[in-house]
């Protein structure tokens, strides 16, 4: 898709929910004891054309009173044994959520960066029909831009145009961790990552051409108390977020992102040999630079290696496409939504790549 086409609306997603819609809002944390009661209380529940307000707070193996407070709070909780990342913690909630089926999910961080009192500006354009997915952006108006050291901003803007042009399109703030997904959206989601997750729901959704919409909404740039558990060194983050980003356009573009390796390779290899064959011509001799022909090849030879990667991982895609449209249709399953709740779902942690 080129950088400046938008995607397609997807024909299956719903129309506007209309009134009367379930909302659960989901809360990952990790020892955050101190803001998490005030957060759960502050979440409004009265909400134009929300039914009901469920609260589900992922506790990712803390250690001081955070799941004691949230319960207080009357908030339902699942809890890590250990720490696995907001990833996990990611998972866990959406596992659950799937017994739940409530129409909206909206997850924010609990450390109290967040204002509840913004959900129902959150939820509006999914509400409306508007969009499948919301994200809260703290830069698409400058007027709104959090204060915050600039390395974590110059970080953050370097993520987002990068996944904009991975996807096609124009985002401003792929990071922020306040979100809202229709209950399609979020059956479409497949997700490995699980030291964070931010990025590749972007990805994960632009690919498959669902809407999104971010609303800029005013942000707290420093927690209230502590440092962040995620990002605390902004060099461990970015490398690992890169990582995720990397294997997500790997595994969904796979004969683009081999296709660019393999050019990346055959463009030194042509102009080394065309330059041997400019000195044989002038010279009658290939000596010196004999090597020129041998790096040449090989560069060659990897580039025919890296098509043919390509071409086996666009069959696998093409198989991916088909078991994930199965998972889609399995988790939207009839009659979900008559069942009794189910017990909690055990902890799911994905694979670490």
């Amino acid at each position: 898709m080129a950088p400046d086409q938008k995607p397609t609306p997807d024909s299956s997603m719903s129309p506007p929910l209309g009134e009367g819609v379930d909302l659960l809002v989901v809360l990952p944390a990790l020892n955050e004891e101190q803001t998490i009661g005030d957060v759960i209380r502050n979440i409004p529940q009265d909400i134009p054309g929300v039914r009901s307000v469920r609260v589900l707070v992922i506790d990712d193996g803390s250690t001081d009173q955070t799941s004691a407070q949230a319960l207080a709070a009357g908030a339902e909780v699942l809890h890590h044994p250990a720490s696995h990342g907001v990833g996990a913690a990611f998972q866990t909630a959406l596992a659950r959520a799937a017994a739940l089926s409530p129409d909206l999910i909206v997850f924010m961080d609990s450390d109290g960066q967040f204002d509840p009192a913004h959900i129902p500006a959150l939820i509006a354009p999914v509400l409306s029909g508007e969009a499948d997915f919301t994200s809260a952006s703290r830069f698409k108006d400058p007027a709104l831009t959090p204060l915050m050291p600039w390395l974590k901003r110059w970080g953050n803007r370097v993520m987002s145009r990068l996944v904009s042009r991975i996807a096609g399109q124009t985002f401003y703030d792929v990071s922020c961790g306040m979100r809202c997904y229709s209950r399609e959206a979020a059956m479409h989601l497949h997700l490995l990552g699980t030291f964070t997750y931010t990025q590749e729901v972007f990805l994960n959704l632009a690919f498959k051409r669902l809407r999104i919409v971010e609303v800029p909404i005013p942000v707290q740039g420093h927690r209230l108390y502590g440092k962040s558990r995620v990002a605390r060194s902004l060099w461990r983050y970015g490398w690992q977020a890169l990582g995720i980003i990397f294997r997500c356009y790997r595994d969904y573009r796979p004969m683009r992102f081999f296709g660019g390796l393999a050019l990346a390779f055959a463009i030194p290899a042509v102009l080394l040999e065309v330059f041997l064959l400019v000195h044989y011509l002038s010279t009658g001799s290939l000596s010196p630079h004999k090597w020129a022909g041998f790096t040449g090849l090989g560069l060659f030879v990897i580039a025919l290696a890296a098509i043919q990667i390509g071409i086996v991982g666009d069959m696998l895609d093409r198989h991916r496409i088909y078991l994930e449209e199965l998972l889609f249709h399995m988790r939207r399953g009839p009659g979900r939504r008559d069942r009794p709740n189910p017990d909690p779902p055990r902890p799911f942690v994905a694979p670490r790549l």
